[in-house]
């Protein structure tokens, strides 16, 4: 009788481990998966195949919401600003080349200490630096 009762201990045991498994496994699936969403959400392309107006552009278009801008290096394609309204949003966009003709722009946004995940903010800025690029775009023609 002791037999069957350890031998059921252990089975019911091992059951649990893999359903605990099953659960961590969903768990990291899902939150891979938010965070992808939330790279699509703070990553655009634009066909800008200067870096340096693509900087300046992003420069303008944090001023043109609100932000002060604290830190540019221009080598890097790093661009920070805070915005102070009652409460603290800081904002990090990064530029890189892609191709010959491209260039990648992602936003990253703190609330006060915590990561921005709500698109908004996102959507915000990326709209305002659409229209940036494309006043840049006719400026230029």
């Amino acid at each position: 009788m002791k037999k069957v009762r350890r031998c059921g201990a252990i089975i019911l045991s091992c059951v649990a481990l893999v359903a605990c498994q099953m659960d961590s496994r969903q768990q990291i699936l899902a939150m891979e998966s938010s965070q992808v969403a939330l790279r699509a959400v703070q990553t655009r392309i634009y066909d800008v195949a200067h870096q340096h107006v693509t900087i300046r552009t992003i420069i303008a278009t944090l001023q043109d919401l609100g932000f002060t801008v604290d830190r540019v290096d221009r080598d890097l394609g790093i661009v920070s600003g805070t915005k102070v309204k009652d409460y603290q949003l800081r904002m990090t966009v990064t530029s890189r080349a892609r191709g010959v003709a491209q260039t990648v722009v992602r936003a990253n946004a703190q609330f006060n200490i915590e990561a921005v995940s709500d698109a908004a903010p996102y959507q915000q800025f990326f709209n305002a630096l659409e229209q940036a690029i494309f006043l840049e775009r006719e400026r230029v023609n």
